[in-house]
């Protein structure tokens, strides 16, 4: 494996917060889902540090560090405290030496959307942060979730208090606290959770402060859907992911939840959803691929939440369909390590072919077919690829196959 990371590597040492996303690399690994708290995880994750790096991943997606009410992380109390329910402090750090040691960087579930007040203030409601690290008082809590701040710039993620972040002593502690996740604790990449919640010029401010070498943002709306199900076109739904990555400064990528919510459809039988009417992929993918982040599952959509599941027989189709078209592709952990080895090593192949052949964000694509049964396309100059059942292959002896499984075949030349 040292041959790619020779090639590949050299945006590890960067510090330019915009490097990584130029280099069109990357391979990102969501490494827990909705139960791994229960399963004493960092410890977990240190014996699979050397199988993730070998297996090609740049970035592993780890849950949120911080001490949380709830188990699984997301509703943070005490953000300067990183003993959480997946194991304490020490374990933790000990996990990012030696994701760094193996060269593979880790990413922070950043929640800042939110956070559980310790005592109550104002109006009788938990919106006070008395007694932990950054002790704000109400009007670090907008007016809209019970406290004294401003109204929400963004969505409101009900039942806790959403934190202000038109104020300036919000913003200030939390950028402290980003730069200390960033320089002292050692993540080098940033999730930004539940991005809806408020505005993405904030999203901006961060980054900017903290150079993470790169951001993924949860921007999650729905796709639309018509009485026969889901429409074809979804422009209106990439736009809005776009549209936030735009005004983040274009420094963070987004989660293709676009790609997502069609190719878990076009799988079961209907892969003309997979080319738009201009020809190009359907999701954000098609649209600015360096900043989409392609993925089949997340700890929210599948694990034991399941609330938008892809359906399971069809994975290899969906990784074979997102490992080796443009877009940053990542894959879940589940997937990766709880559905028996045939499946992990699938994937490793197809990311393998994906650096060989080097495929990255931006590569060219062009869809060969879109049938109901039949996909297949040509991406940068020596990959092709087909799904479905219908018969089909490459014209020109040039090409050889690289892999094949349920449904899907690889070819390069």
């Amino acid at each position: 494996m040292g041959y790619f990371h020779n090639i590949f590597g050299g945006c590890h040492d960067q510090t330019d917060t915009g490097a990584v996303i130029r280099d069109g690399r990357e391979i990102l690994f969501q490494a827990f889902n909705w139960e791994s708290h229960k399963h004493d995880w960092w410890r977990n994750l240190d014996r699979k540090v050397s199988d993730i790096a070998k297996s090609g991943f740049t970035s592993v997606w780890l849950p949120p560090p911080s001490q949380s009410l709830a188990s699984e992380g997301y509703l943070p109390q005490d953000l300067y405290s990183l003993n959480s329910a997946y194991g304490s402090e020490h374990l933790l750090k000990s996990l990012l030496h030696k994701m760094k040691q193996h060269k593979v960087r880790a990413m922070a579930d950043i929640v800042i959307n939110h956070r559980v007040g310790t005592t109550t203030g104002h109006g009788g409601m938990y919106n006070r942060y008395d007694g932990v690290s950054l002790p704000w008082d109400e009007r670090a809590v907008t007016c809209c979730t019970g406290g004294l701040g401003n109204r929400s710039t963004g969505e409101n993620f009900n039942g806790v208090p959403n934190i202000d972040h038109t104020q300036e002593f919000v913003r200030k502690d939390l950028i402290g606290w980003l730069r200390w996740l960033r320089n002292t604790v050692g993540f080098q990449d940033f999730r930004f959770d539940f991005a809806r919640g408020y505005s993405a010029k904030y999203v901006k401010n961060y980054i900017e402060a903290a150079k993470p070498l790169f951001s993924v943002g949860e921007y999650w709306d729905s796709c639309k859907y018509n009485g026969h199900g889901l429409d074809y076109n979804q422009d209106s739904h990439r736009q809005r992911i776009v549209n936030w990555i735009d005004a983040t400064g274009q420094l963070s990528a987004a989660f293709d939840f676009t790609t997502k919510g069609i190719l878990q459809e076009a799988v079961k039988g209907q892969f003309w959803r997979l080319r738009d009417s201009q020809g190009k992929p359907p999701g954000v993918m098609g649209w600015w691929p360096s900043r989409a982040v392609t993925f089949l599952d997340n700890h929210d959509t599948g694990s034991t939440q399941a609330h938008w599941p892809f359906p399971s027989h069809h994975i290899m189709e969906g990784y074979a369909y997102t490992l080796t078209h443009p877009g940053i592709p990542s894959v879940f952990y589940d997937h990766f390590y709880d559905w028996g080895d045939s499946i992990h090593d699938q994937i490793v192949k197809l990311i393998a072919i994906r650096r060989h052949q080097d495929i990255s964000s931006r590569s060219s694509i062009r869809i060969l077919e879109a049938q109901p049964n039949l996909y297949s396309a040509i991406v940068g100059e020596k990959l092709c690829m087909k799904l479905g059942d219908g018969s089909w292959c490459p014209s020109g002896k040039e090409w050889k196959l690289a892999t094949s499984g349920h449904r899907y075949a690889v070819w390069h030349k």
